[in-house]
């Protein structure tokens, strides 16, 4: 029985109650719909809290059970309804915010492969990508996602792997390349023929690497469980001394209702949906309350590379002239050939700073696919692209990073790199994270060593992992020791996707929307902000810190009330009144957490 349901019988229970007892004066039929609710509810309560033992948690629904009982069997009924209502409306708070956070995800999870273009005697037909059979000819369209492994069989584009295998530099793919499912085709339509079905294909890979990691979550004990224990103990042992000392049974079940544990219940998860909301409002999806508590006591932090510390873009790095040429003229030369080109370079290059709005007029502009471009720019012939494209000559300078080449007239003129550009905001993130005493800080990323060491030193990180699979990742994660957890994974592409599971704290770069990154993280920032990694865990520190206090400062009152009942001066209906009291306190100060 869901969660809302039941605290829609009980309020349905609670009026009835009230019309029998106070309309038509028929109190025993208020008891007997009361007992009735009250009986199948404590029945599903136990179910629940055997589930719970079961997996290794401990709560306090067996103090709510006892008390419940009690009543009923005191003839107390009124307050047995209070604390049904109580229980029923903390567990109905927990799901609201669950479901709040999973509808703000929905506009993020559509990017994964889901149709595929067949080929059939000159006819393309749409179909599922799941009805694709091996050797079925598929044709993929400029900015489509690869749907399922094969290899290239007519035509060539550059194709974007950088969500699967870490590696920010676009890849060339011509006739007899391989090409990953989950991959984007760059700006050429070209033909593959399929070598697995898309069950096999590596973007299934991936995820059933998810749900084995799903499937050994990390033990946690949640902070209202860890009181638990001890509250449910003094609780049961003021009541049964009352018992004893009065030799009346009604004095056990009056210490139990004011004993209800409202502030373990209500205060924690108010505080926690409070949090959720702050976290919404800067820009931060937190699926759930636990995922908040584990953030609060965070000692390791792991980065992926790609798209996560650097932008995932590739940007202008150097100008390199030759041939008695300025930079600002090979610069102009060279965006002026491209400047009509849809390319990912020729897109960099005309978006660099440094590059001028206005440039030369082009004319006989062509572009040879995997090639490069040729454009006669005032009378010139002007070739920007690779090596061999550009000009016969040899060129000696050949640069082992993603670099156009520029000539004039076949003369070599110079060449142009480009490298991934950290985010602006990674080193400040890194100093924010140690300050609020996260110092365990490390990248594990597919690229190659030397590029991942240099951008985790311009950053602040001195543990590196490079040219790491998705298996590797795992691997790495689950090497952490118990003294460096919780350890959280922040990454944005679907090789990311098997570590944020296997983490304590899964977190997705989601503005750019990777679906199996943002289906198993726990948390997804929506906006393109690393900072907002520090910024989810500073409002978990304040949520938690003021969890804390909210529930210990019910525990304190209900003991306080607990010793009072014990005398017998406090009646059971009385006692659920003062419970509700105790409950308005636990609730406000909980709110404080929605507050930035």
């Amino acid at each position: 029985m869901k969660h809302l349901t039941k605290l829609i019988i009980t309020i349905v229970t609670g009026i009835l109650a009230l019309l029998f007892e106070f309309v038509f004066h028929q109190a025993s039929l208020a008891f007997g719909i009361i007992v009735i609710t009250g009986s199948v509810m404590t029945l599903s309560m136990l179910v629940e809290m055997i589930k719970t033992l079961k997996s290794g948690r401990y709560g306090v629904d067996i103090l709510a059970i006892t008390a419940i009982v009690a009543t009923l069997a005191v003839g107390e009924y009124w307050a047995s309804l209070m604390i049904l209502i109580m229980l029923t409306g903390g567990d109905s708070l927990e799901d609201y915010a669950a479901k709040r956070a999973n509808k703000e995800l929905k506009s993020l999870l559509d990017n994964s492969p889901q149709k595929a273009h067949q080929l059939v005697d000159g006819t393309l037909l749409d179909i599922s990508v799941e009805k694709v059979k091996v050797d079925d000819e598929l044709v993929v369209k400029p900015g489509e996602i690869v749907p399922v492994d094969g290899v290239v069989i007519k035509g060539s584009s550059t194709v974007d792997e950088s969500s699967l295998t870490g590696e920010s530099r676009p890849e060339n793919k011509n006739q007899g390349d391989p090409l990953m499912s989950g991959s984007i085709n760059g700006d050429s339509s070209i033909t593959m023929k399929a070598e697995k079905s898309a069950a096999d294909s590596q973007y299934q890979t991936i995820v059933k690497l998810v749900k084995e990691s799903e499937a050994q979550p990390a033990h946690f004990v949640r902070m209202a469980d860890r009181y638990a224990i001890p509250f449910t103990i003094t609780a049961y042992v003021i009541a049964g001394v009352a018992w004893f000392v009065s030799k009346d049974p009604t004095r056990f079940a009056e210490v139990l209702v004011v004993a209800s544990p409202c502030p373990l219940i209500l205060a924690a998860p108010i505080a926690l949906v409070a949090g959720m909301s702050r976290s919404s409002r800067n820009g931060i999806v937190v699926k759930t309350g636990t995922t908040l508590e584990k953030m609060a006591e965070t000692q390791s932090v792991a980065f992926d590379k790609t798209g996560t510390i650097t932008k995932g873009a590739l940007s202008v790095a150097q100008i390199v002239p030759e041939s008695g040429i300025s930079k600002e003229e090979l610069l102009v030369l060279a965006a002026s050939a491209e400047q009509e080109s849809t390319h990912i370079l020729a897109r960099s290059l005309l978006a660099y700073k440094d590059t001028p709005k206005k440039l030369k007029e082009v004319s006989d502009l062509a572009e040879v696919t995997s090639s490069g471009v040729k454009a006669i720019i005032e009378g010139k012939e002007i070739r920007v692209g690779k090596p061999a494209f550009v000009s016969h000559q040899k060129i000696e300078k050949i640069v082992d990073q993603t670099t156009i080449y520029i000539s004039q007239d076949e003369v070599f003129l110079g060449y142009i790199t480009f490298t991934d550009t950290i985010r602006p905001e990674a080193k400040k993130t890194m100093e924010e994270l140690r300050k609020l005493n996260v110092n365990h800080l490390l990248m594990v990323t597919g690229d190659h060593q030397t590029v991942a060491d240099t951008i985790a030193k311009d950053v602040g990180i001195t543990e590196v992992y490079a040219e790491c699979l998705p298996q590797d990742k795992i691997d790495v994660l689950k090497k952490i020791t118990a003294s460096k957890r919780p350890v959280i994974m922040v990454g944005d592409g679907v090789n990311d996707a098997p570590s944020l599971a296997i983490a304590d704290v899964g977190i997705a770069m989601g503005a750019h929307g990777a679906t199996a990154a943002s289906e198993t993280a726990d948390a997804v920032i929506l906006k393109d902000d690393l900072e907002k990694v520090s910024t989810a865990v500073k409002i978990s520190k304040d949520t938690m810190k003021i969890a804390k206090q909210s529930v210990l400062i019910g525990i304190l009152i209900c003991t306080i009330l607990m010793l009072i009942a014990s005398t017998g001066i406090i009646p059971a209906l009385f006692g659920a009144i003062l419970q509700e009291v105790v409950d308005t306190v636990s609730i406000l100060s909980s709110l404080r957490a929605k507050n930035d």
